[in-house]
């Protein structure tokens, strides 16, 4: 068991490490400018379009876009210009860096968002307090009509200090061709502003009961809505929780031994191969593997694992893990970004920049939702002027406002980006690392669970049980046989039988002519003989007679120990037993997926008695056994074509072409690279509670996600009518502009509170 949990950090750092080195196109832009999700797919698009460009996601919530491919930094910012947008690198190095500058720039938005709020309620407030209490706004006299020029002059003061980002946002998207949230509330508080302003010079050319100004209107739609705007960045701030504490976990200095001092540097100046000294309640600084000394470490805050694993000299160790007892010596073998850590957080913020199908569908609706609301304000207000009662063209400025405003569909470009990255996190902190949005919704439709059985299911630590001689063998020299035979596998029953030999102080000699039977098992020759070792189906396709040794293999695999056939020259040596434990865990944990309504199917290469006795003992049901490496994609694809949404899990290289083609692939973070790879959600302990508490993320995620959707959507969609003044017939009532914007504002803080509810989340105790 320790071996496995030694190997869990450091596979996963190599696959990252590779991977990273295929995303060297891969870079990061903050966006200033975007408003709502109209802009989120207008930019994704202008980026799409430069040659060499592979992918382009923009996360709303961060103002961040994600972009892939061979091309010039250069060229995506002229695109994201081009497109009506301010657009920078993002060229720090360190993530804490760069979070904290993020954050300063949050805070200076902020601060800046308060101050305009304050002026333009400062102004809004007591003129609606004025119309309030007098019950009219009079523009008869020359008095009157200099007295609300003057209001004018200062309300065109609010829109041009505490509006002037919403106008120039939309000057920018007409450049475009375009429209989105800047459009709507220049265009809205811009025609209030303007028709007052008609009234105020030229009164006579309005009807008597039309001579209404709207300046109280403009001023606190500008003041919420920006009021707004802070409390979104006062509260979405919480939603990188998780990646401040993953950047917690990092050490900032270490203590190296140069020259035989040691010396405490910076972490960044920590090379490969320096050795590092670390006591007891420090940080490991960055990832290694031990040369002197005992100790036990604390993984739980990158593995969830809550017991301390045992480390000594040979052991990995991995940066941001928390020595607990022993001092000890460590040879560095990762830094940098190059770390177990670095790599997680870097995995983390990807997954939460990126989009599952779902958000997708938002960015597509609220592309096409502005012009449509546009057009609806437009012929709101027609139908006013010429149907509507008097003063017509006061009810038609204030329908058509009303509507532009009202209809900003800031909330829905926000609803599904706050709830991924506040889900991604929270899956992050159990110990399960989710590669992209896709997965975490796809992992809460999963019908079918699929459990590869070695190293999944079981603890994948092989031990020998029996060795069962024929004829004049014994067994010392059958199992020193055996071991030379397999001593170059990195197979785990191979291993198992090395590692018996080793125990019973057993030395290997050499083999020659190995050759490898996908399948059935391995031929070599060794000190001039021929030797078999493998299944049953390898005997009887080279005529070896197995006589009541089948007998004592069926008896040995219904008590879920593998037996293996072990032939000297065409003749049956003995039979060598081997049992893998199922982990501690694995029973409960796959009751708990069968409880939550998922079919459950075990998979192993292993021969059918050995499958069925581990498969009882784990209450699984159905199982397929004798499965080769490449049947067990097409098992996974059977499965698809009854209609089951499929999860594959596994730990293994031959599990990587059925993680590949599952639904959602889940990788045992323990196993091989090439499965954590092949794999959209990687499990950083070996134990199945992270399956269930992955789908359990996801179901809430999705949950979360479509709460914040209806809302934001039902609420655009619900208020237009309303807006437009489809009550009035029926009660007299017409929603006034100033509600609207409230309304607007306070939607888009709806929907981040809510996903920050996901925060509260917690799986089921295990």
């Amino acid at each position: 068991m320790k071996e496995h949990r030694q190997e869990n950090i450091s596979s996963f750092v190599t696959v990252k490490s590779e991977e990273q080195g295929a995303q060297v196109g891969m870079l990061e832009l903050l966006v200033e400018g975007a408003s709502c999700g109209s802009c989120v797919r207008k930019i994704e698009r202008a980026l799409l379009a430069i040659p060499g460009v592979e992918s382009a996601e923009m996360n709303f919530a961060q103002r961040t876009v994600s972009v892939t491919g061979n091309v010039e930094a250069s060229a995506l910012i002229k695109a994201v210009e081009k497109a009506g947008y301010n657009a920078k690198l993002t060229a720090i190095e360190s993530e804490d860096d760069a979070l904290k500058e993020k954050e300063k720039a949050d805070q200076v938005y902020y601060k800046r968002l308060v101050k305009e709020t304050w002026i333009a309620l400062s102004l809004g407030i007591p003129l609606m307090a004025y119309a309030l209490i007098t019950g009219e706004v009079n523009v008869n006299t020359t008095t009157e009509r200099i007295a609300w020029l003057i209001v004018g002059i200062l309300t065109f003061g609010v829109l041009y200090f505490s509006g002037k980002h919403f106008f120039v946002g939309a000057w920018k998207s007409f450049l475009n061709h375009s429209a989105n949230m800047d459009t709507l509330i220049a265009l809205g508080t811009g025609t209030a502003w303007l028709y007052s302003m008609v009234v105020v010079f030229f009164p006579g050319s309005v009807p008597d009961q039309a001579r209404h100004v709207y300046f109280e209107a403009t001023a606190i739609i500008i003041g919420l809505i920006d009021l707004g705007l802070a409390l979104e960045i006062k509260a979405r701030g919480r939603t990188s929780d998780a990646i401040k504490r993953l950047i917690g976990l990092q050490a900032k200095t270490a203590r190296v031994v140069r020259d035989g001092k040691e010396l405490d540097i910076a972490i960044d100046q920590v090379l490969i191969d320096d050795v590092v000294r670390v006591r007891p309640g420090e940080k490991i600084p960055v990832d290694g593997e031990v040369i002197e000394g005992h100790t036990a470490i604390d993984e739980s805050m990158l593995t969830g694992e809550p017991m301390p694993v045992e480390k000594s000299q040979g052991d990995t160790i991995a940066a941001g893990t928390i020595n607990k007892s022993g001092s000890i010596l460590f040879k560095a073998t990762r830094v940098g970004k190059d770390t177990a850590l670095a790599q997680i957080i870097n995995m983390v913020k990807r997954a939460q920049n990126s989009k599952p199908p779902i958000g997708r569908l938002a960015d597509v609706i609220s592309a096409y939702f502005v012009p449509v609301v546009m057009i609806i304000a437009v012929i709101s207000a027609l139908t006013w002027l010429n149907f509507g009662p008097e003063p017509a063209v006061a009810f038609a400025i204030v329908s058509a406002t009303t509507v532009l405003i009202i209809a900003c569909p800031c909330a829905l470009g926000l609803a599904t980006p706050m709830s991924v990255m506040v889900g991604v996190g929270k899956a992050a902190e159990a110990g399960v690392l989710i590669r992209n949005g896709e997965a975490l919704q796809m992992a809460s439709k999963i019908s079918a669970m699929v459990l590869d059985k070695t190293g999944t299911i079981t603890l994948g630590a092989p031990k020998v049980t029996d060795v069962l001689v024929a004829g004049e063998h014994d067994q010392q020299s059958v199992l020193r046989l055996a071991a030379t035979l397999e001593s170059g596998s990195e197979h785990p029953l191979a291993m198992a039988i090395v590692e018996s030999a080793k125990d019973r102080g057993i030395e290997t000699g050499k083999v020659s002519n190995f050759n490898a039977i996908a399948g059935h098992g391995v031929q070599a020759e060794v000190e001039g003989k021929t030797l078999l070792f493998g299944n049953e189906k390898l005997m009887h396709e080279r005529n070896i007679y197995l006589g009541t040794f089948i007998e004592k293999a069926q008896s040995l695999a219904s008590d879920a120990k593998t037996p293996m056939y072990f032939a000297v020259d065409n003749q049956l040596a003995a039979i060598i037993a081997v049992a893998d434990p199922i982990k501690e865990d694995s029973i409960a944990a796959i009751k708990r997926l069968q409880h939550n309504g998922i079919r459950v199917v075990m998979l192993t290469g292993d021969n059918r008695a050995t499958a069925k006795a581990v498969a009882e003992k784990a209450g699984i049901k159905e199982f397929f056994a004798e499965v080769l490496p490449e049947e067990k994609s097409k098992k996974v694809q059977e499965l698809q074509m009854e209609g089951e949404v499929v999860g594959m899990t596994g730990d293994g290289i031959n599990d990587a072409p059925a993680l590949a083609i599952a639904n959602v692939g889940f990788a045992i973070g323990t196993g091989t690279d090439v499965a954590i790879e092949s794999a959209d959600i990687t499990l950083m302990r070996g134990s199945l509670h992270g399956l269930a508490d992955a789908i359990a993320v996801s179901k809430a995620t999705l949950r979360n996600i479509k709460q914040n959707l209806f809302g934001a959507f039902i609420y655009n969609v619900a208020g237009v009518p309303f807006a437009a003044g489809v009550l009035y017939p029926f009660l007299g009532m017409l929603l006034n502009p100033v509600i609207a914007g409230a309304a607007m504002a306070f939607s888009s803080l709806t929907v981040v509170t809510n996903a920050n509810r996901l925060r509260l989340f917690k799986a089921q105790e295990h």
